[in-house]
């Protein structure tokens, strides 16, 4: 990352990224579909990128290798705590599993029972702390102050997006000719590490962001200009 540029994350980052984690993960499959074509309509030719198609069944596995394959040997040694609601875990569980890096998971109260087995299956230590990811957040720093564990949140990690952008640069690189991505917007990875693929590759390229109604902050914060929290989720 340039310390001298207000972006987060460089198109060099997500190649270093893609180079780092392609011993473990292969790239996706980019499939069109005939009757998704027809349902959207306006001759319009839509392909789907299959992240389902890795071991965690989501993108988030390339974000946790990214990260995880940056740390120092003292740094793996000490092992790594993030919080969760699943996909992010699950990905960064996998990538310590390869790696033999000791994992730490955070989740709320109530989460999603399968996911939490799927953590608990790639070797992963879980933590149930918290009503929600805010405050199982909180316990991560308290846990990373006691124990000595490195911190890799989910969004606010230059590798952990550097590793969501190698999802466009394979999208490119399978189908040239993209002239729009839409993508799901949680933490916003996946969204920033296509904006920054497109710069550098096509700049015609449109990319659109699309949050969930009852989790708007993000979209707010565009809108406004400023970062802004959000009540709820």
């Amino acid at each position: 990352m340039n310390p001298q540029s207000p972006w987060p994350v460089s198109f060099a980052d997500v190649e270093a990224a893609r180079a780092r984690i392609a011993p473990f993960l292969a790239p996706t499959p980019l499939r069109s579909y005939k009757t998704l074509d027809d349902e959207v309509g306006h001759d319009i030719h839509v392909f789907v990128k299959h992240e389902n198609h890795h071991p965690t069944n989501a993108f988030k596995v390339r974000n946790g290798l990214s990260a995880l394959t940056m740390l120092s040997q003292e740094k793996r040694t000490r092992g790594v705590i993030a919080a969760t609601r699943g996909n992010h875990g699950q990905g960064l569980a996998y990538a310590g599993q390869l790696l033999g890096i000791p994992v730490t998971i955070c989740v709320p109260f109530g989460n999603n029972p399968d996911k939490n087995e799927a953590m608990r299956a790639y070797g992963a230590e879980l933590i149930e702390a918290g009503r929600d990811y805010d405050e199982s957040l909180e316990t991560v720093t308290e846990l990373r102050q006691q124990r000595g564990l490195v911190p890799i949140h989910g969004t606010n990690n230059v590798h952990v997006i550097a590793g969501a952008g190698t999802i466009t640069l394979e999208m490119l690189e399978q189908e040239p000719a993209l002239e729009a991505i839409v993508i799901a917007v949680g933490g916003g990875s996946q969204a920033v590490g296509a904006l920054t693929v497109a710069r550098k590759l096509n700049r015609t390229l449109s990319v659109y962001g699309v949050q969930a109604e009852g989790a708007p902050a993000i979209y707010e914060s565009w809108r406004a200009g400023q970062a802004l929290d959000w009540p709820s989720a």
